[in-house]
């Protein structure tokens, strides 16, 4: 059995883009931690925070909802603070994780690496799969913390922009209004996701499909995002999202339609 640490930006990110896998890894015996770069400050405010509460205060409530939804064994949160989209005022902030020294944040989770004697650490790809500054600086943190803590296998998260080309365009087809484009520029000026020529893993979690749902419905705070997502019919939802796709930097190119924890994986 394997040890596997997610690194996410935000609480609900995990449940949008790594659920399945998390929920798949936990049933099949293996440790799953997940840990948290921010609190997601900027996220949507609900209406209904109790005097006193902050955002960040519910986004951890709501995380530990997911991760009892998921099983997931253990929840870190490396203390940095929300930056914001690409261009935002939070971006500069003293203590956000996009100005945060790379050092300095990849030794804090380089810790949580050699305490959990991680087999392998999962982050984003290079442009954190849409531009957002905090998931960028995932990307670089989490290859960064591998190196400082020896962990001999590492992952990134991200999308398969042919796949989500083809069900933006079948859904446009069938009629759907839908304001975003995968082609488009994304927060950074690129592409969402990663070209499926790119890309190593597509791991197939629609055994997981229910658990994900349920997980991204933990953060009901987000309604604009986790909203829309839970507004597909899941039958739709999981055309959608049950298929989880990562790269494998050090990995030979091509994709593999498996499981990057099967036995074979794990004793390479």
């Amino acid at each position: 059995m394997a040890t596997v640490v997610f690194v996410h930006a935000h609480p609900d990110d995990e449940a949008s883009q790594s659920a399945g896998s998390m929920a798949r890894a936990v049933a099949e015996g293996h440790r799953v931690v997940l840990v948290y770069a921010t609190h997601g400050e900027h996220g949507e405010a609900p209406d209904d925070l109790a005097q006193g509460e902050t955002v960040a205060d519910r986004r951890r409530l709501e995380a530990a909802r997911s991760a009892e939804v998921i099983g997931t064994h253990r929840v870190v949160w490396l203390g940095y603070a929300d930056s914001g989209m690409t261009g935002w005022a939070q971006n500069d902030h003293e203590r956000s994780f996009a100005r945060a020294d790379l050092d300095e944040a990849a030794g804090r989770l380089a810790d949580v690496l050699r305490e959990e004697s991680a087999d392998v650490v999962v982050g984003y790809d290079w442009h954190g799969g849409y531009g957002h500054p905090d998931h960028v600086k995932v990307h670089h943190v989490t290859h960064r913390a591998a190196e400082l803590a020896a962990t001999p296998r590492v992952l990134e998260s991200t999308m398969n922009r042919d796949v989500m080309r083809a069900q933006f365009l079948a859904a446009r087809a069938a009629g759907a209004e839908i304001d975003w484009d995968p082609d488009g520029p994304m927060d950074d000026g690129n592409p969402m996701g990663t070209p499926e020529a790119e890309l190593h893993w597509a791991c197939d979690v629609t055994a997981y499909i229910g658990v994900k749902r349920a997980a991204l419905a933990a953060h009901a705070s987000q309604v604009t995002d986790v909203g829309a997502m839970l507004s597909i019919p899941e039958d739709g939802f999981a055309i959608a999202f049950g298929v989880e796709h990562y790269l494998e930097p050090a990995r030979a190119p091509g994709m593999v339609r498996g499981w990057f924890l099967d036995p074979a994986e794990l004793v390479r």
